[in-house]
């Protein structure tokens, strides 16, 4: 494959939110059978797109790109191309594996007042973000939800984000927030209770959304929201897993005062 052939591939795996690593010979002494700036990208599943060479080093490579992916942090290894290395060339390797993880997803249901802020800063935060209401577009949303998924629901009507919420736990999201009062959660945790959901799923839901910041206005309560999600991102990262119900609890206060506009108690 050839190196624009390969950024392609990179790009296509963006898109599709799939991870990869990619592996780039850096640096090589002597006789190797690639030269620096050879790449090779190593799927999820273990499967390769390129070369670096082959042979044990290429192999030790792709499982190394396992561990790099799990983490989601680049590594360097250096190879010795001598026969109890597998090779006879000699010389020395070294490899550069990066993961290309696509960034973590916000999805915002609800296109008022405080859903165009939070796409706002969400975006600037470094989150893909997308915005829709209508339940056309909550179904097509809800479909693109993986583990690093981030849900914010603020529609103009209770009932609407009550629907969604239920939608939204049967998803791997690691964090779905909802805009409100505590009085709305009471509502929405008998509204769940009474549609078979299960107390431990509905303990996944953060509300009133974002950090007690005492915020008012859609723009601070964007900023509180998105605060919060970087918390949870941020907490992910140091513990190396991905997000749970418990890991996007811990570390945030249960309900906050003044998150909620004024009408969505």
């Amino acid at each position: 494959m050839d190196e624009l052939a390969l950024y392609e591939e990179i790009i296509r795996l963006k898109k599709a939110r799939q991870p990869a690593v990619l592996a780039t010979v850096i640096e090589t002494r002597g006789s190797s059978p690639r030269k620096a700036g050879a790449k090779m990208l190593v799927y999820g599943d273990g499967s390769i797109c390129g070369t670096i060479g082959g042979g044990k080093t290429e192999a030790e490579t792709i499982v190394a790109a396992g561990e790099v992916l799990r983490l989601n942090a680049p590594r360097t290894m250096a190879f010795s191309l001598t026969e109890a290395h597998g090779g006879v060339c000699g010389g020395d390797v070294t490899v550069y594996l990066e993961p290309l993880v696509a960034a973590p997803h916000c999805i915002i249901i609800g296109d008022g007042h405080v859903g165009q802020a939070m796409g706002e800063a969400a975006g600037r935060a470094g989150f893909l973000v997308s915005l829709g209401d209508e339940a056309d577009d909550r179904a097509e949303l809800l479909s693109r939800a993986d583990s690093r998924t981030y849900f914010f629901i603020c529609t103009s009507d209770h009932q609407q984000d009550f629907l969604a919420v239920q939608e939204a736990l049967n998803t791997p999201a690691c964090h779905i927030a909802v805009l409100g009062s505590k009085r709305k959660r009471t509502a929405m945790e008998e509204f769940l209770l009474g549609q078979g959901v299960t107390p431990q799923a509905i303990s996944r839901v953060i509300s009133p959304a974002g950090l007690d910041i005492g915020a008012e206005t859609p723009e601070e309560i964007a900023v509180s929201v998105v605060a919060q999600m970087i918390q949870v991102r941020r907490a992910n990262a140091d513990t190396d897993t991905h997000c749970s119900a418990v890991a996007c609890r811990r570390p945030l206060k249960a309900h906050g005062h003044k998150q909620a506009i004024a009408a969505a108690g």
